[in-house]
């Protein structure tokens, strides 16, 4: 078994877990913590011209406060279209001033924020999950290599516990951080 074939499964590993890592810290990024981001609205589909738009295409998002978030669209037409996608997706009344949109973030009720926390401790261990999964069939394709000895084998799967252990790190890392995000008001 060559060196470089060995490689190529502990390359693709380490690429696949990293994507497991992006993806969950992707879909933590919306949470509302009563701080205000850009990711709450950019992707909120809106009625422009025939199709549906998000507004980061049609829109430029600024958060020019903690709990405060500013678009403008670069055409004025689409101003009433956005407040009624914001009103549907978000829940929220944003407040219209001529070409300027604006939404004020209230604090999220202490109930809220434990609902979030759960949520998140569910991402987070569907994430964990899907690296040990990587790390399972990787260990398959270890296990299945020809011409290997049992010393090798075993520094091998030592070598993909420890891959394995720094992503799930990083996951624990990211879902802490958040957690801290959503309690702290």
């Amino acid at each position: 078994m060559a060196a470089q074939e060995i490689e190529a499964i502990f390359k693709e590993a380490e690429i696949s877990m990293k994507k497991a890592v992006d993806y969950f810290k992707n879909e933590i990024a919306g949470f509302r913590t009563g701080r205000a981001s850009t990711k709450l609205v950019e992707d909120v589909k809106v009625e422009y011209y025939g199709s549906k738009m998000p507004i980061k295409q049609i829109a430029s998002i600024m958060v020019p406060e903690a709990n405060q978030i500013v678009i403008q669209p670069w055409d004025q037409n689409v101003v009433s279209e956005i407040e009624k996608a914001i009103r549907e997706y978000l829940n929220i009344n944003p407040t219209v001033q001529g070409n300027v949109i604006r939404i004020t973030l209230p604090p999220p009720t202490e109930e809220r924020r434990k609902e979030m926390v759960r949520l998140l401790h569910k991402l987070a261990e569907e994430a964990r999950v899907a690296v040990r999964n990587i790390r399972r069939e990787v260990k398959d394709k270890i296990d299945d290599l020809e011409g290997i000895g049992e010393d090798e084998i075993r520094r091998l799967h030592d070598r993909l516990q420890k891959l394995t252990d720094k992503y799930i790190d990083m996951i624990n890392q990211v879902a802490s951080a958040k957690e801290e995000e959503i309690m702290s008001v």
